[in-house]
């Protein structure tokens, strides 16, 4: 069993940070000038998550299957945890096919500059919003 006992609990933590993030404009700026629509299929839990940077907002929706993603990413739930801990290098977990992307896989690196604060932000908002036994830094 992964790090997530089930789906709703995965979507409970990860959705609830993307929103976060979508809501930091240092991050959202950034990822709002890609015009990206990124699907996020994760598995061990199974969860969708659509992160849509190509309005005036970052959406971010789960279980949206009829979105056409400019990116598909498929992983894991513990990999996709232990990346926003800055524990999994990208291009490494792409080679390694722990991560696997369809679409054009230069624009999502183009945006890992943009998204290196939320390594920070992660475990303290595991700590803020109930998730600490989630938090690998406790």
């Amino acid at each position: 069993m992964g790090v997530f006992e089930n789906s709703e609990k995965f979507e409970a933590v990860l959705g609830g940070f993307f929103k976060l993030v979508a809501n930091t404009p240092i991050v959202a700026d950034k990822l709002l000038k890609s015009k990206l629509i990124i699907r996020f299929n994760y598995t061990d839990p199974d969860l969708i998550l659509v992160i849509d940077c190509s309005g005036d907002a970052v959406d971010v929706r789960a279980g949206d299957t009829n979105t056409k993603a400019t990116v598909e990413m498929k992983m894991k739930a513990d990999i996709a945890h232990k990346f926003w801990f800055g524990k999994v290098n990208l291009t490494m977990a792409l080679t390694r096919r722990q991560m696997v992307a369809k679409g054009p896989v230069p624009k999502i690196l183009k945006l890992l500059p943009a998204i290196k604060p939320t390594y920070a932000m992660y475990p303290k908002y595991l700590d803020e919003n109930g998730y600490e036994a989630y938090n690998i830094h406790s």
